[in-house]
């Protein structure tokens, strides 16, 4: 294949490590040089290495391209991984693949919706190859071979930094603590998973490659018990980075608690460690990054602290964790003084140190002296010296890191302790974080270790992996050869062995002198030159080179020995230990002790970390007696022992792998993954599996996918026969195969070959099919375009004939047109010109005569003017004459009124001018003041006239003023008036003037008349042509307004569904909640019963004071409260015996018992009721007979007293009892319950109360009851006198003489006695209700003219205060009603409690009373008295549909009804539902006689006795189906039986007649229907269960249309077949069990309505699974499923065609399942195709969509992947769609069943009981 022309390669490139590119010309033996084509479109000559002359690796086959395992490459080569990877996570975005044994998983760097728990339940219990790489594929994988093999597991998790290793354990981790539980109820598996956020927060730290950076190691074993549940887990650590402790580098963080703690320093309770931001702080602010994007360190302190407390670690401890961290803070910020160059100090009262002594406990001088000293021992004697700022520097930083690694091994014990189990550990699975192989530019100790442990883990994984290899080619029996794999045991024994890289070091590190020069030069003289991967670098003397199985790493000596001894001074610790401080010297207890990490620790662990159990000092001549165990030391041994515990597991490994450096998400770095891929043994898995066979077939795959390559004379029955011959034709090379005994293995390359083989066979096939069709489809189109031609030209002729006859038609009529013209033209031009000539004359006669007329009416009207104006002027002069005579009398007059005015001023003046005289003669007006003041008077009477005077002069000024007026008008009038005679003449001459000019005027107005008129035509045309316009617009305006009418009643409509759809959705949600809370009830009840039995069984001796055992005949409230308190409702004396600490549930206890009980009183009321009346009969009928046995009386009496003795010792009782609950209730009840005023207590006091009224009344009715009784004349005996007809029929026959007939003749008239005061009292009671009735006719008389008053105010009101006011008037009118119903309410209350009580009384007491009498009365004179006085004859009932029992029988009657009917038997032979059918006749006949107790025991014997039934035997689908066929029939009779006018309209008169009338059993209904829910719910369960296993190999994997998808190779880990083999399940097997489900339900006479429902979660289960796991199957998303699917929904839904169940909403849960095949089916490629499957697409959701697209994969070569941008576009279209991001559905939905009524046709008078039941002990009434 590799010498053909258009081969494709990879050939080597720099910078995308791998490049693909096609062969240009066919390659020949011997040729240097390869003419490649580059896929960017260059071409390059390849040059072939002269010394391998090897070619470049050949590409493998498109189709192969994205598999979920790599070794399913027909090519195992670096560049076919690489490309695949990267395919897989660029393009499919999927981040696992699998690898043979190996996951390989890469970090994604984003949010990945995969990890849900319904992505875990779909894994849990999968196949590992049946489903997509998952993290919980590899630990179901682990999960399910602990339990199948017996046998530990371990998941190795590993990679760089960054990779996401922690992320994938943590989710292995989760996967078990989900689908395995605990084994208690201590929640373990939550305790499992709280230990991450503990371990990460002092672990875990941010790096340049990684926010959560795990700087250690850890090995977690979850331990499980023998039923496979999670009992504990225990953790060991590995090689704490201590040194981020003091010193981080650039954009780095200290760990995570640190920040925390320092986000969290403002909380009340951390104010003590005088924490600040991280900046203030030395060991925190280094690294300058002191915030993760996106990371709150205050909202991680609290879930570290809530992990802590789950957990168990105390609020103490948790502080002094606290305390001790900040310690380490502030010990960083102390600062140190240089005195000299070998001394230095600590200022006094340091700050930061006095807070490190204060939060640690010890004295400062102390630990100020100790870090500024050391201590020396000698032989003889001990220095003790001061060091440098240097050394007390690192000696501090020593002192953190010491302190910070023993806190964090305690942590680790309590941790590990808080996760032991006292549980006995059956088995295990390891879950291994450990670092991966690293390499930076300057490697240090850390990475030797890193380094050293991943070559012991690269080694276990080479031999687990050939191991493997191995067994299955021994498995097959195939001859195999031995593999060559690197083995990397030279590297480890360089590193380990005896004079190894360690040995030398800890051998360096015990010598005084020994520094990291010394122990280099040891290590060149050692290995260099004796050992190939030891090497020394050119241009160091300082470092070295180990040749690792990855990479060479050079290894920079400075600082291993002093990492290597991790030095701190034994000074300081002893100062710490001596602190006060009580947790902190627990830290360091170990030190005083040499522990090896092999020796066992107090919890039965090993204590595996990297530091050191002691700490060093620099004392040499004590090492020998202190054995100090170096890190390397301590390292070495626990990694050994780590191998032995994996050795002795089955390990399952997790590759991780970072793609980029940038944490960019789905950014693939190509030179990175292939660096890790190297390192981390991926590659080295894939070489040993192309050394071997990689490509494994089983026989009957083989032939499925290769049948295309084979005749039909090659097919034989045997079908390993013929893949042999047909192979050995294919393949001439034996080689290159082995067969078997189940598989075909092939080497590398030959599958490709194959498939190309197959390819050009499908594409010759393809070609002449093409071919043909082509012929076909281009002869088609010939004789259709033929055809058409003929046909164009037919009707071409036709058209151009009738053109022509069209164009003589016109032209006739053209000739016929215009002569008609022409004779209307001449007409027309004659008729106006007629016209015109007749206007002319008319108009000029007219203007003659009008002429004429003007001259004689122009004399008539000069005649006229002359006359008007000589009349004028005579009247003028007279008036002219008239005016000047008045006014020479007006101003004489004026002239004698001046004269008159002139003296009276005069007069007026007098006074003040003889004041001005003598206005300097003081002393006379001194003397004239007396006669001033007498003359006051005389001066107010003056000023009155005065006034009179002012007021009369006044009124006739006006006078004269208003003549003055009228004189000056008529003279103005005159001068007018003469000017008007000259004004006059004037315009007579003017008027002359106008007269003219007015005619002449005329005549243009005239004219303007008529071009107006004209114009005035043609604007009215034209207003008539708009208006015609606007008429169209208002039409279309019309038109227009209808339409929009009818679209806005269509949006009404649709937005009406809408709503009510909306509404029906929230139904269905609310009924759905109500449903799964009442599953989630019957699961506690479940779970209570269980409890109890465990109780019963571990408990034989029953609790003090406990009165009865659990009963079915519990009330009708047992349904409804919680059972757990059934047991308890009578147990008073031991509830108030309990401790103090239980105050609270006892009194809530005894108040739910004291309801109870006060419930159970008034259920008896009617049972009381009707006993009562019964008696009372009795006593009457037996007053006629009391003469005849006076001989008994005396014993009676006897009787009687002693009754009511005993009356009266129960009464003290009883009283007794009750002031001891209210002592109780008073004493030890809680103050905040019970307290008085609380509603609780009034409540149960009020209860007390009412109790303590009955026992009070009882002594009262006792006295009454035993007056009445003296009266009595006999006993009676109430045995069967009201059903026993032959008995009466004796009496009749006995009564024979005349004493017997007086006896009856006395008996009628007591019995006439007693009706006439029946009828006298129902008459009084008549006339009440009469009077009552009038009353309330005449208060309803008042209300209706109230009402008609309000109305007409209203009327009256404006509309806001009229609808105002009807609300008042309503709600006033409710409030009375609300009252007076209230009021009503109460006296009923009070009617009941009293008849209650004398219910209780009488019939109890005559019920004794009685049978004390029967046992005094001899047989024979019970023989000889007759037992009733009168003989009333009766009449035979008919059958009335009622089944009598005893009540004794009622075990007996559920035992065989219920609890041993096999449902099979009553299916096929009896007539459906016939148990609810007895069941409820039975309740019939309890209802006819008025028996509440038999009624509730039955009802409740019944739903009990099928909650048993279930609970026994749950798991069988026909049981189920029977009980809720039998529980809904039940329901349903209760229903058409209860009266209610609802139900019955389907009834017959004979059924209604069959009503219940005493009870109403409602609350019972609803008990059934919760029963039926319960039971419906558990079948969906059963269904389920025997469903689940068939629906993914039916609907998915077997192949119903045989041939249309061939099977695409597949890796290691083979997926379960799609051919037929027996034992599988197929389409067929799906139909089959439907058919079942439904005859069944039919036999048991199911609800037609509830059959659709149950098929219609049947067909939901179906698509929900299959679309699950189509979801999570790459192999199953290509174009051939998707029709394989579409055929198997069409089956689906043929079968609901033949069933009639097509309305039944089966279809429609189908939906999601039917576009996700068309979406696998449709074109993937354009816009419109997106649009296309956007819109078909409705049912899925965007997550779904997308996840199908990315996972299509093409199964031939002829079909395409979709392309990235497509899909973009999908998610582009589909954004704004909101729809739930979950990915998967729920198949664990069930949704909201209901029961619709559903009446029974069949009268229960024709039902017969059969024999075969058993119930022989009952009988028809």
């Amino acid at each position: 294949i590799s010498s053909r022309r258009f081969a494709r390669v990879w050939i080597p490139d720099p910078e995308e490590v791998w490049k693909s590119a096609e062969l240009l010309k066919d390659y020949k033996p011997g040729d240097k040089v390869l003419l490649l084509h580059l896929e960017e479109g260059k071409d390059l000559e390849y040059h072939l290495d002269p010394k391998t002359k090897e070619l470049p690796h050949l590409r493998n086959p498109d189709i192969l391209v994205g598999e979920n395992d790599l070794t399913a490459l027909s090519y195992l080569h670096e560049p076919a991984v690489l490309h695949n990877l990267r395919v897989r996570f660029i393009d499919s975005k999927l981040i696992y693949t699998y690898c043979g044994i190996v996951l390989v998983a890469i970090n994604p760097y984003e949010q990945l919706p995969i990890y849900g728990e319904d992505i875990i339940n779909a894994y849990s219990g999968q196949n590992m190859g049946d489903m997509d790489p998952h993290i919980f594929a590899v630990a179901e994988e682990a999960y399910k071979q602990m339990a199948r093999d017996e046998r530990n597991q371990s998941i190795i998790v590993s990679g760089e930094s960054g990779a996401g290793k922690t992320v994938s354990a943590k989710y292995a981790m989760r996967y078990f603590a989900t689908v395995s539980g605990s084994a208690s109820e201590a929640n373990v598996e939550e305790k499992v998973l709280a230990s991450n956020p503990i371990m990460e927060s002092i672990g875990n730290a941010k790096t340049t490659r990684n926010d959560n950076s795990s700087r250690f190691g850890k090995y977690i074993e979850i331990g499980f018990d023998k039923r496979y549940r999670i009992i504990g887990a225990n953790m060991r650590t590995y090689l704490l980075e201590k040194s981020r402790v003091v010193f981080q580098a650039e954009e780095e963080r200290n760990y995570h608690i640190f920040y925390q703690l320092c986000a969290s320093a403002k909380l009340p309770e951390f104010k003590m460690l005088r924490l600040g931001n991280a900046d203030n702080f030395n060991y925190t602010k280094q690294g300058g990054s002191p915030v993760i994007e996106g990371v709150d360190d205050a909202k991680e302190m609290a879930h570290t602290r809530q992990a802590c407390t789950l957990l168990g670690i105390s609020e103490s401890h948790q502080m002094g964790i606290f305390r001790i961290l900040a310690g380490i803070l502030h010990l960083g910020n102390v600062g140190f003084t240089s005195r000299d160059a070998d001394s230095c100090t600590i200022s006094p009262k340091h700050e930061p140190l006095c807070i490190f002594c204060d939060l640690m406990g010890v004295d400062y001088e102390e630990m100020c002296h100790w870090l500024c000293h050391r201590k020396l021992a000698t032989a003889t004697e001990t220095y003790i010296k001061p060091i440098s700022k240097l050394q007390a520097t690192n000696a501090r930083d020593a002192l953190a890191k010491h302190i910070y690694a023993k806190l964090f091994n305690w942590i680790v014990d309590n941790v590990n302790q808080a996760l032991h189990s006292a549980v006995k550990q059956h088995s295990f699975i390891g879950v291994l974080d450990i670092y991966g192989f690293e390499t930076f530019e300057i490697n240090s100790f850390e990475q030797f270790c890193i380094n050293y442990a991943n070559e012991k883990l690269q080694q276990q994984f080479n031999m687990h992996v050939f191991k493997l290899e191995q067994e299955e080619y021994m498995k097959e029996q195939i001859p195999w050869t031995l593999i060559d794999f690197y083995d990397n045991q030279p590297c480890i024994n360089l590193i380990e062995s005896k004079l190894g890289i360690l040995d030398l070091l800890d051998e360096e590190c015990k010598m005084p002198k020994g520094t990291d020069d010394t122990w280099a030069q040891k290590l060149y003289n050692t290995h260099l030159n004796k050992c190939a991967l030891f090497e020394k670098p050119r241009l160091s003397n300082k470092a070295f080179i180990i040749q690792h199985f990855a990479d060479k790493v050079e290894y920079q000596c400075e600082g291993f020995l002093e990492k290597n001894k991790d030095t701190v001074f034994e000074e300081q610790i002893k100062v710490l230990k001596s602190s006060k401080f009580k947790m902190l010297p627990e830290l360091f207890q170990d030190d005083e002790k040499a522990i090896s990490p092999t020796s066992a620790t107090s919890s039965g662990r090993t204590l595996l970390t990297r530091t050191p159990a002691k700490p060093t000092k620099g004392r040499p001549g004590q090492m020998a007696k202190e054995h100090k165990k170096t890190v390397g030391h301590q390292f070495r041994n626990s990694l050994h022992l780590l191998m032995e515990t994996l050795n002795a597991t089955t390990p399952h490994y997790v590759r991780c792998i970072k793609p980029n450096d940038f944490k960019f998400p789905f950014t693939f770095d190509e030179k990175r993954a292939v660096q890790q891929l190297r390192a981390c043994g991926v590659l080295e898995t894939i070489r040993i599996s192309a050394a071997g066979f990689p490509s494994r077939w089983t026989y009957q795959e083989f032939f499925s996918r290769y049948r295309v390559l084979m005749k039909q004379k090659d097919v034989l029955s045997d079908r390993k026969q013929t893949c042999k011959n047909v192979l050995e034709k294919l393949i001439l090379d034996k080689d290159k195969y082995q067969f078997g005994k189940t598989k075909i293995f092939f080497r590398a390359g030959q599958v490709a070959y194959l498939e190309k083989l197959r390819a050009d066979k499908l594409r010759a096939a393809c070609i002449r099919i093409q071919k043909t069709i082509r012929g076909w489809l281009l002869r088609k189109k010939y004789l259709r375009m033929r055809k058409a031609a003929i046909t164009v030209q037919r009707y071409v002729r036709g058209y151009q004939a009738r053109c022509y006859a069209k164009f003589l038609r016109r032209t006739k009529a053209a000739t016929i047109i215009q002569k008609y013209w022409r004779m209307y033209v001449v007409r027309r031009r004659y008729k106006i010109r007629r016209a015109a000539t007749i206007v002319l004359q008319s108009y000029l006669r007219g203007f003659l005569a009008r002429n004429r007329y003007r001259k004689i009416l122009c004399e008539h009207k000069a005649v006229i003017i002359q006359k008007r104006v000589r009349g004028w002027l005579a009247r003028t002069h007279y008036k002219r004459s008239m005016h000047a005579i008045i006014y020479l009398q007006c101003c004489f007059r004026r002239m004698m009124a001046k004269r008159e005015l002139k003296k009276l001023k005069i007069e007026a003046r007098s006074v003040e001018r003889y004041k001005k005289l003598h206005i300097g003669m003081e002393n006379k007006i001194m003397q004239l003041q007396r006669k001033v003041d007498e003359q006051n008077k005389d001066y107010k009477c003056l000023v009155e006239k005065l006034t009179n005077l002012e007021g009369i002069y006044n009124s006739e000024t006006e006078k004269l003023r208003s003549d003055l007026e009228r004189l000056q008008l008529s003279e103005e009038e005159a001068k007018v008036a003469t000017g008007r005679v000259l004004s006059l003449q004037e315009e007579i001459a003017k008027l002359r003037k106008d007269l003219e000019q007015t005619r002449s005027e005329k005549k243009c107005i005239e004219e303007h008349a008529d071009r107006y008129k004209q114009e005035t035509e043609q604007l009215v045309s034209n207003l008539k042509e708009e208006n015609t316009l606007l008429k169209q617009e208002k039409e279309a305006l019309n038109h227009r307004i209808v339409q929009q009418a009818k679209e806005m009643t269509e949006t009404m409509e649709k937005k009406l569904v809408e709503e009510t759809k909306q509404l029906e959705l929230d139904l269905n949600d609310e009924r759905l909640r109500y449903q799964n809370l009442l599953n989630e009830f019957s699961r506690l009840e479940e779970r209570y019963d269980d409890l109890k039995e465990e109780m019963t069984l571990m408990v034989h001796v029953p609790k003090p004071g406990h009165k009865r055992t659990d009963s079915t005949h519990s009330s009708n409230e047992s349904e409804y409260i919680f059972s757990s308190e059934i047991a308890e409702m009578e147990d008073i004396p031991s509830r108030t015996e309990e401790p103090s600490e239980k105050k609270v549930p006892l009194d809530m206890s005894l108040f739910l018992k004291l309801q109870k009980r006060v419930t159970e009183l008034e259920q008896e009321k009617q049972v009381m009721q009707d006993e009562l009346d019964r008696k009372e009969e009795q006593v009457l009928r037996s007053k006629a007979k009391e003469e005849e046995r006076p001989q008994i009386r005396g014993a009676e009496l006897e009787y009687e007293s002693l009754k009511r003795q005993e009356l009266e010792s129960e009464n003290k009782k009883l009283k007794n009892e009750l002031n001891e609950l209210r002592k109780a209730l008073s004493e030890k009840s809680a103050p905040e319950v019970t307290a008085p005023g609380a509603p609780a207590y009034r409540v149960l006091m009020e209860q007390l109360t009412s109790v303590s009224e009955e026992l009070d009344v009882r002594k009262e009715e006792v006295l009454i009851l035993r007056s009445q009784l003296v009266s009595q004349k006999e006993a009676i005996q109430p045995k069967n006198t009201m059903t026993d007809s032959t008995i009466l029929l004796e009496d009749v026959q006995k009564m024979k003489d005349k004493g017997e007939i007086a006896q009856a003749y006395i008996g009628l008239k007591e019995t006439n006695r007693l009706l006439e005061s029946q009828l006298q009292s129902q008459k009084r009671s008549h006339e009440n209700e009469a009077e009552a009735l009038r009353g309330e006719i005449q208060s309803l008389k008042e209300e209706n003219n109230r009402q008609q008053q309000l109305l007409a105010q209203n009327l009256q009101l404006p509309p806001e205060a009229r609808i105002e006011a009807s609300l008042q008037h309503e709600i006033t009118r409710l409030t009375n009603e609300n009252l007076d119903l209230m009021e009503q309410l109460e006296k009923q209350d009070k009617t009941v409690r009293k008849l209650k009580k004398q219910l209780k009384v009488f019939a109890k007491k005559i019920g004794e009373l009685e049978v004390g009498q029967m046992e005094n009365i001899s047989p024979g004179q019970i023989i000889d008295e007759p037992i009733r006085p009168v003989n009333i004859p009766r009449k035979e009932k008919d059958f009335q549909g009622m089944l009598e029992y005893k009540k004794e029988d009622e075990q007996k009657l559920v035992k065989n009804l219920i609890l041993e009917l096999k449902p099979r038997g009553v299916a096929v032979n009896l007539i459906p539902g016939l148990p609810a059918y007895i069941l409820f006749m039975c309740v019939r006949h309890a209802d006819y006689l008025n028996d509440d107790q038999k009624v509730r025991s039955l009802l409740t014997s019944t739903i009990n006795s099928i909650k048993k039934v279930l609970k026994k035997r749950g798991d069988d689908f026909e049981t189920v189906s029977f009980w809720l066929s039998n529980t809904c029939r039940f329901l349903h009779c209760l229903k058409q039986y209860s009266g209610e006018e609802g139900f019955m309209k389907h009834n017959t008169s004979r059924q209604n007649e069959h009503c219940l009338t005493n009870f109403d059993l409602a609350e019972y209904r609803q008990v059934l229907s919760d029963l039926a829910i319960q039971i419906y719910q558990q079948l969906v369960r059963v269904l389920e269960n025997i469903l689940q296993p068939m629906i993914v190999s039916g609907m998915l994997e077997h192949e119903t249309i045989q041939g249309v998808s061939g099977v695409k190779p597949t890796g290691l880990r083979k997926r379960t077949s799609s051919i037929a083999d027996e034992g599988t399940y197929t389409l067929d097997s799906i139909l089959r069990q439907l058919n079942s489900f439904h005859s069944v339900m039919c036999q048991h006479g199911m609800d037609p309505e509830l059959i659709k429902q149950v098929v219609k979660q049947m067909f939901y289960i179906i698509g929900a699974i299959t679309l699950n796991n189509l979801l999570l199957r790459k192999d199953m998303c290509s174009w051939s499923k998707g029709m394989q699917i579409r055929y198997n929904v069409s089956q689906l839904e043929e079968w609901l065609r033949d069933k009639n169940l097509m309305n039944s909403g089966a279809k429609e849960t189908l939906e999601p399942l039917i576009q996700a095949a068309q979406l696998l089916q449709v074109k993937k490629k354009t816009d419109d195709d997106a649009e296309a499957i956007c819109s078909m697409c409705n049912a899925l959701t965007t997550a779904q969509i997308v996840k199908v697209l990315n996972l299509y994969t093409p199964v031939n070569e002829f079909e395409e992947r979709v392309s990235v941008s497509f899909i973009r576009t999908i998610q582009m279209r589909l954004r704004d769609r909101k729809d739930s991001p979950q990915l998967l559905m729920d198949a664990k939905h069930i949704f909201p069943v209901t029961f619709p009524f559903n009446p029974s046709s069949l009268a229960l008078e024709t039902i017969q009981i059969p024999a075969s039941l058993g119930l022989g002990f009952i009988s028809r009434v």
